[in-house]
C-alpha cells in the first residue's frame, strides 16, 4: 500500500472537501511497495521486480592508483662507522645520483627523527656509542697531552 500525502495552502484549505481524509505524518512515512501487477494475484517472483546486478565493474569505478600513478625508485643509502663518520649515497632506479657523501651525525639523527621513531631509536644509539668512543679518545689524548707538556717543561729547566 503506498500512502500519498497531498499539501495544500491555507487558501485551497479551505475549499477542500471534507470527505478528503487527513493523514498524520506518522501514517505518512510508512510507506509499503507493492507493484499493482502484484495486487491483482499474479504470481511473480518478487526476484524478477529487482533488477539483476550485472557482472564484472560498475562503469564508474576507477581503477587502482597504484596501476595509474607513475612511481620513482629512489634508493638512499646512509651508512656510519663506529667513530662517527656518516655517508650517503643516492641511486634512481640502477643510475647512482650521488655516492660517497659525507653527512654530519646531527643531520643524520634529524632526518632519521622527522622520517619515524623506529628510525630514530637505532641512529641514536649508534651516534651516542661513537660519541661516547669520541669521549674516552678525547680524555686519552688530553692525558697523552699534559705529559708531553711536563716533559716539555722538565727539558726547559
Amino acid at each position: 500500500m503506498t500512502v500519498d500525502v497531498l499539501t495544500h495552502d491555507e487558501e485551497t484549505a479551505s475549499a477542500a472537501p471534507a470527505s478528503t481524509p487527513e493523514v498524520s505524518s506518522d501514517e505518512a512515512t510508512v510507506t509499503e511497495s507493492a507493484s499493482p501487477a502484484s495486487s491483482e494475484g499474479s504470481e511473480e517472483p518478487a526476484a524478477e521486480e529487482a533488477p539483476k546486478p550485472k557482472r564484472g565493474r560498475p562503469k564508474g569505478a576507477t581503477a587502482s592508483t597504484a596501476k595509474k600513478t607513475r612511481t620513482v625508485e629512489l634508493i638512499l643509502t646512509v651508512t656510519g662507522t663506529a667513530d662517527g663518520e656518516w655517508q650517503a649515497e643516492l641511486k634512481n632506479g640502477s643510475k647512482w645520483v650521488a655516492k660517497g657523501l659525507e653527512i654530519p651525525a646531527a643531520a643524520v639523527s634529524r632526518a632519521a627523527k622527522e622520517l619515524h621513531a623506529d628510525l630514530s631509536g637505532p641512529i641514536d644509539e649508534v651516534i651516542n656509542q661513537a660519541r661516547e668512543a669520541q669521549a674516552a679518545k678525547v680524555a686519552a689524548l688530553e692525558a697523552e697531552l699534559e705529559k708531553a707538556k711536563q716533559a716539555l717543561a722538565e727539558l726547559d729547566a
